[in-house]
């Protein structure tokens, strides 16, 4: 049975709850991580093991395009999925392909202030977000 507040993003976005649909937002906001679409699939199948590639993918380029989650794309071109809402960027490292979540006020207000001034033309900005890569570190020493 699919969460409460799963039903309740899928019914406030107009899409149909179905079995796949919940089974997809649920695994996209319980992993800790930013699964890829195989992750996705892979969790899936545990529940619903027949479930199609192919409605996966369509499952989340809806949500997507929805905007219940984000598409995140890394430096080799393999998409990534995101369901946090509040408003962050990315620390990438290419090296293990890790991806976490980063927030920072001040970095925000920069941006924010930078583009105000700063006009692009014949171009809108409706949000903007950073990817940050590099290598994470335990205890000052690289991880690989």
């Amino acid at each position: 049975m699919a969460n409460k507040e799963v039903i309740r993003i899928l019914m406030e976005n107009d899409l149909r709850v179905t079995p796949q649909r919940t089974a997809v937002l649920e695994v996209i906001m319980t992993l800790e991580f930013h699964p890829t679409v195989d992750d996705v699939i892979d969790y899936i199948r545990l529940n619903l093991p027949n479930v199609p590639y192919g409605t996966v993918y369509k499952i989340l380029d809806t949500f997507a395009k929805k905007g219940i989650i984000h598409k995140i794309k890394t430096s080799d071109d393999a998409i990534r999925y995101d369901a946090v809402k509040e408003k962050h960027h990315h620390l990438y490292c290419e090296d293990s392909e890790k991806i976490e979540d980063y927030f920072d006020d001040d970095l925000d207000k920069l941006l924010e202030n930078y583009f105000r001034k700063k006009k692009i033309p014949n171009f809108t900005i409706k949000e903007y977000k950073v990817q940050i890569m590099g290598e994470f570190t335990r205890d000052g020493k690289e991880t690989k």
